[in-house]
């Protein structure tokens, strides 16, 4: 499934309720590996997926099956890149392409010490005619659309006009019309990126802003989406949406919203959902990825029921899962339904 931009006769582009971005999982290291991203697309089949931020340095000098490969049923799904040298993006953006990602999105968003020492990521936010000739550069070399993620500023500014610039400059100097907005500023010294997720304030206002000053460009929102009521409400404000530590922790909102915004798209079951990730256990246990990779991502996807303890318990339970009996999945999820009572919904 490809991705194409839509827009009218004057370059304006406009909402589709097909369009991918209206639900997207966000890029979050060590979590959004291809095994999570094949759980997601159960739980949600319109969405749009992305990877981990693959570092350019990886792929011009590392491994780049290891890091690249994905399950075909991901699609769509977007490959975000770190970086800031423009021939390494080039080239790391032509990988991607190559490879079948439907996007590439650089990320300007990350404020991690290990970023910071690089100067990407976050960091990139100062630096934004760097940023839009690296993504013109990446536009000219690819056919798939080329995104941008970022804050809405560095440290503790109050400073709208900073992020309206930024938008601005990308917008005037590269063909970047797709803006993923954390609704939040990075605080580069003294927070952890566990704090910057959670202590600069939401500004939902600010993205709200650059949609009117930028009417040609869709903003996606990101940050602070967690309640499924909350998460359908900003999806009709915004271009679309994009749901980070929500799909981690409690992994079934993100079923509960996209029946919400696709109600004519059939959803599988949770019956279903569990029998597609036995046989991708199988699957990936022949191939011999350990099964503790596999199963991760289901740990949240009943907590807050009754049983959600022993599920968590033994899916994560270093004896049973070095056993390397994918059948492990089917027998915890029968003894769940015992202890919670629990009935599938039609």
């Amino acid at each position: 499934m490809k991705i194409s931009l839509l827009s009218s006769d004057d370059g304006t582009i406009y909402r589709s309720p097909m369009q991918p971005w209206r639900l997207s999982i966000a890029p979050m290291l060590d979590v959004t590996d291809r095994h999570a991203r094949f759980f997601y697309r159960l739980l949600a089949p319109n969405a749009l997926l992305y990877t981990e931020m693959v570092t350019t340095g990886a792929l011009v000098y590392g491994d780049v099956k290891r890091h690249l490969q994905f399950n075909p049923e991901e699609h769509p799904l977007a490959l975000q890149l770190g970086g800031s040298e423009r021939a390494d993006l080039v080239h790391a953006a032509k990988l991607g392409e190559a490879w079948g990602y439907d996007e590439i999105n650089l990320n300007c968003g990350c404020p991690s010490e290990r970023v910071q020492k690089r100067a990407f990521g976050a960091c990139l936010m100062a630096e934004s005619d760097l940023v839009a000739d690296c993504l013109k550069a990446m536009q000219d070399a690819v056919s798939v659309p080329v995104t941008v993620k970022h804050r809405l500023g560095l440290d503790y500014s109050e400073d709208y006009g900073f992020v309206r610039d930024f938008v601005g400059t990308l917008m005037q100097k590269s063909a970047t019309r797709i803006f993923i907005v954390h609704a939040r500023n990075a605080v580069l010294k003294g927070l952890s990126p566990k704090d910057n997720r959670e202590i600069p304030p939401l500004r939902y206002a600010w993205v709200a802003q650059l949609q009117r000053d930028f009417p040609e460009g869709l903003f996606i929102l990101n940050g602070g989406l967690s309640e499924v009521v909350q998460m359908f409400e900003q999806a009709q404000a915004f271009a679309g949406i994009m749901v980070g530590r929500a799909a981690w922790h409690e992994p079934y909102r993100i079923a509960e919203i996209s029946r919400l915004l696709w109600p004519e798209t059939v959803h599988p079951d949770t019956d279903t959902i569990i029998r597609r990730m036995y046989e991708y256990a199988v699957k990936q246990n022949a191939e011999g990825v350990p099964l503790r990779f596999v199963f991760k991502p289901l740990l949240g996807l009943f907590n807050g029921q009754k049983g959600a303890k022993l599920w968590r318990r033994t899916l994560s339970d270093a004896a049973e899962l070095k056993k390397a009996d994918p059948n492990l999945l089917l027998k915890t999820y029968d003894a769940f339904k015992k202890q919670s009572n629990y009935f599938v919904e039609n």
